[in-house]
């Protein structure tokens, strides 16, 4: 079974287009390999979390910011499709 994508974010900080592109990039990204991303008002002021199944990827206050999305994807990547090649997302810059 494919797993799904939360992205819990805090509407009152207005962090839901921050959450709906990191979830269009995912989903263009890992099609095949995600069931989809779930977009999830936070009741929880400040919050901003990442997660796969039971596992959170990212978390804004345990991390102290954002995840860059190059960061995000190979995350991800690492969880649900270890083998897969993020193309110029895998590159290290200098």
């Amino acid at each position: 079974m494919k797993p799904t994508i939360i992205i819990e974010y805090c509407p009152k900080c207005n962090w839901m287009m921050r959450a709906a592109y990191m979830a269009q990039e995912l989903l263009t990204t890992f099609t095949d390999d995600v069931n989809g991303v779930t977009l999830k008002p936070s009741e929880v002021s400040g919050r901003y979390t990442i997660s796969v199944g039971e596992e959170t990827l990212f978390d804004r206050k345990r991390d102290g910011h954002f995840p860059e999305i190059k960061e995000l994807k190979q995350a991800v990547r690492d969880k649900v499709n270890p083998g897969k090649s993020l193309g110029h997302s895998d590159r290290h810059t200098l």
